[in-house]
């Protein structure tokens, strides 16, 4: 089997992270890798160009960061209400989903994108809970969410 060397531009799963020079065989670089823009072939020019790559990228990731740890300092000040209609016994007519968590926040000034939302189950009871939301894969915040019964017109 003949294999060649990739210097991959992305972070590819059980294969490498960005700017790592691996070696596949010359089928998986031809057909997927090359294709779908993964990896280069590995030549000095192109050595150059991943590191200055990597480098702006790390650069951007560590700004990225930075504001991600102030949002999660920012998350753990903040607490949302969500009213929603629930029987005597507190059951929800319904639940709250993560899409309702996101937009509740919204209202309080913090926006979030609805995936960063850590729901086990959806909530389906009144009460206090605290919404884990991962904000990266090594950031992880809590914030407080009060669930309460809507006010009868």
């Amino acid at each position: 089997m003949k294999q060649m060397k990739i210097v991959l531009c992305q972070d590819v799963p059980s294969l490498g992270h960005r700017g790592d020079v691996v070696t596949v065989k010359t089928g998986y670089a031809w057909n997927f890798l090359l294709p779908k823009k993964l990896g280069v072939i590995e030549t000095p020019e192109n050595l150059q160009r991943i590191e200055r790559e990597k480098l702006k990228f790390m650069a951007q990731e560590k700004a990225r960061r930075e504001d991600l740890e102030k949002l999660k300092d920012k998350l753990a000040e903040t607490s949302c209400t969500i009213e929603v209609k629930a029987s005597e016994e507190g059951h929800l007519y319904g639940s709250v989903n993560s899409q309702m968590i996101v937009e509740a926040l919204a209202k309080e000034g913090v926006g979030l994108d609805p995936r960063w939302v850590q729901l086990d189950k959806p909530i389906k009871e009144l009460g206090v809970y605290e919404i884990i939301l991962q904000l990266h894969p090594e950031i992880e915040a809590v914030t407080k969410l009060w669930v309460v019964e809507a006010e009868e017109e």
